[in-house]
């Protein structure tokens, strides 16, 4: 079931904490689940891990509007296309926020962060996927942003003293296994520079590499970028790139190829 809303159901969350393995996916914006992310949501979606894509804003300050006259109209449009995206992507939830789409910079960093970390402590995922704060490769403040909330919510969900009120709703500290940030092997000379997080796990995402342009046309509104895209996705080759950015058991980095390599199921 895929829901694009801020409403939490209790139903849902019970079923994903008895799920066995479970992975939570943080982004900024609508098409950010299938640019980035879209090979390996896909991927371990099929390897029957529950997977939950958590979107910060609406997307609602866009370039490209399509048939949107106005920011609401935009957001509305483009959480539609979320929905779709997920679809293609069998995401097992997906959420989208209400934050405002390029202001994540502006907000009260503690207070997001405290939204994140009760969805961590909600969703309990042994591997949480992010940014890196670099922003990708398009250095978008949003997706650093999006990095450094995840990033303090994953250290932060674990611990007794951060927000102990989310423990009146019944909920407790819970210590994600593995965070790992979205990185790339090359950049894009347009943007602004970058120093991207070095590459530490390679997923092979060549079965799904045409599900992931699907997901990235369900965006509509978008679809000027389209031909950008897949020609970047096509170069990029077969592989969504991560780097293991925090482990809950201390040890040296390695190559990997699964993210979930030595996840303990709880």
């Amino acid at each position: 079931m895929v829901s694009a809303s801020h409403t939490r159901t209790p139903s849902i969350l019970s079923r994903y904490n008895q799920a066995m393995r479970r992975l939570m996916c943080v982004t900024a914006h609508p098409d950010d689940e299938a640019g980035g992310f879209g090979g390996s949501l896909r991927l371990y979606r099929d390897r029957g891990v529950e997977t939950c894509v958590l979107c910060l804003t609406p997307g609602q300050a866009a370039t490209y509007r399509g048939a949107a006259r106005t920011d609401q109209e935009l957001a509305a449009l483009r959480r539609k296309e979320f929905a779709a995206s997920c679809e293609v992507l069998q995401v097992s939830r997906g959420i989208i926020l209400d934050y405002a789409d390029g202001q994540l910079h502006r907000l009260d960093v503690y207070n997001v962060v405290r939204e994140v970390t009760r969805y961590v402590r909600e969703l309990r995922p042994q591997v949480v996927l992010t940014f890196g704060p670099e922003g990708a490769v398009t250095a978008h403040p949003d997706h650093s942003m999006a990095s450094v909330f995840t990033t303090l919510a994953v250290q932060w969900a674990g611990r007794s003293n951060r927000y102990p009120d989310h423990f009146n709703d019944g909920l407790a500290p819970y210590r994600v296994q593995k965070l790992y940030y979205g990185t790339a092997n090359f950049t894009l000379l347009e943007r602004q520079p970058i120093s991207p997080s070095p590459i530490t796990a390679v997923i092979d995402i060549s079965q799904y590499l045409e599900t992931k342009i699907a997901a990235f046309h369900a965006h509509a509104s978008q679809a000027p970028l389209f031909p950008i895209f897949e020609n970047t996705i096509r170069q990029r080759g077969p592989n969504e790139m991560f780097h293991l950015a925090a482990v809950s058991s201390p040890g040296s980095i390695r190559q990997e190829t699964d993210l979930f390599d030595g996840i303990q199921e709880d």
